[in-house]
C-alpha cells in the first residue's frame, strides 16, 4: 500500500487533464482504493486476475449494477490511463443490467383503469396512448392535425429519434376523440395543458396513471408505457404480424419488439410442447 498515495496524485493529475468533474474523481479514486485494499496490496502489483476475482467478489456481495461498472470504469481508466496497460483496458468487462420483461395489463384491467380516470382529458390521452401504442411525451404532443380521421390514421411527429410515423386510428377511438372535441373545443394542441398554447405535461398523465391504479386497486404498477407495452402485447397475442408491430412502436431494432413473444400469454400458451408429443402408452413401465 506504500505506493498508493503517489498513485492517487498520478491518477487525479490524468483525471484532471481529461476534465472529468470531481465527483467522477472521487468515485474513481475511492473504487481503485477499495479494490486495493480487499487485496491489501498496491494496485499497480495486482493483474486482471486479481480483477476478476473482485469483480466476483462485488457480484457475490450484492453490489449493484450501477456501483459495479462504476468500479469497472474507474479500473480501466486506472489501468489503461495512469499505469498505460492499455492492452487490459478491453479484457475488463462491464457487468450487463439485467432486462427486465414489461408489465402488461390484461384487458380486463385496461378497461378497469381507464374506468377509474375521472378527469376527461386525462381519460382520453391515455385512452389514446393504448390505442395507438405511444409513449407518453408523443400523446402529450399530438396536435389536432395530426388525427386523419378520413385515412384513419394518426400521425406522430417526431418520435424517438426524430422520426415521423402514422399509426392506425381506431374507430372506437375516433368515437371518443370526437365526444371530447365537442366538451373541450381544444384549438391546437389536442391535449392542451393549463395554458392552450403549450402541450399537457407528460408528468400529468404520470400522475393521473398512479391515482387510476390506486382507485382500480390494480396489483401492478401502470405508467403510460405500461400502456404501450399492453398494446404491443395485445396485438400480438391477436395474430398481428410482429414487424408490423415494430413499426407501430417506431423501434428502429427488432430485437426490441421481440421481448414481447416473452409476454404474449396466447402465444406461450398456444405452443404445443414436446411432451405432447410422446406416445405416453410406450412411457409406462411394463
Amino acid at each position: 500500500m506504500a505506493k498508493l498515495n503517489p498513485l492517487r496524485r498520478r491518477m487525479i493529475e490524468d483525471m484532471q487533464v481529461r476534465n472529468l468533474s470531481p465527483a467522477t474523481q472521487r468515485c474513481y479514486v475511492h473504487a481503485v482504493a477499495k479494490f486495493a485494499q480487499h487485496f491489501n496490496r498496491s494496485p499497480d502489483r495486482l493483474g486482471l486476475a486479481d480483477i476478476r476475482t473482485y469483480q466476483i467478489h462485488l457480484a457475490a456481495t450484492g453490489t449493484s449494477w450501477a456501483g459495479f461498472n462504476v468500479a469497472v470504469c474507474a479500473l480501466r481508466f486506472f489501468y489503461g490511463v495512469t499505469l498505460g496497460r492499455t492492452a487490459m483496458v478491453e479484457r475488463i468487462p462491464y457487468a450487463h443490467k439485467r432486462r427486465q420483461l414489461p408489465v402488461i395489463l390484461s384487458t380486463n384491467e385496461v378497461t378497469r383503469f381507464f374506468a377509474a380516470v375521472p378527469n376527461l382529458k386525462h381519460r382520453t390521452a391515455l385512452m389514446t396512448a393504448y390505442a395507438a401504442g405511444l409513449r407518453v411525451s408523443e400523446v402529450a404532443r399530438l396536435k389536432i392535425t395530426d388525427i386523419d380521421s378520413e385515412r384513419m390514421l394518426i400521425r406522430v411527429d417526431r418520435g424517438k429519434g426524430g422520426r415521423d410515423r402514422y399509426i392506425m386510428l381506431s374507430p372506437q377511438l375516433l368515437v371518443v376523440l370526437r365526444a371530447y372535441w365537442r366538451e373541450v373545443r381544444p384549438a391546437h394542441w389536442l391535449f392542451p395543458g393549463q395554458a392552450e398554447s403549450r402541450p399537457l405535461d407528460a408528468s400529468v398523465l404520470q400522475w393521473a396513471c398512479r391515482n387510476a391504479r390506486a382507485a382500480a386497486k390494480l396489483g401492478k404498477p401502470v405508467t403510460v408505457h405500461t400502456l404501450r407495452h399492453s398494446f404491443a402485447t395485445h396485438l400480438l397475442e391477436a395474430g398481428t404480424d410482429i414487424r408490423t408491430i415494430q413499426v407501430l412502436l417506431g423501434h428502429r431494432d427488432l430485437s426490441t419488439t421481440a421481448r414481447y413473444t416473452q409476454v404474449a400469454a396466447t402465444t406461450i400458451g398456444n405452443t404445443t410442447s414436446p411432451f405432447d408429443r410422446l406416445r405416453m402408452e410406450e412411457a409406462r413401465p411394463a
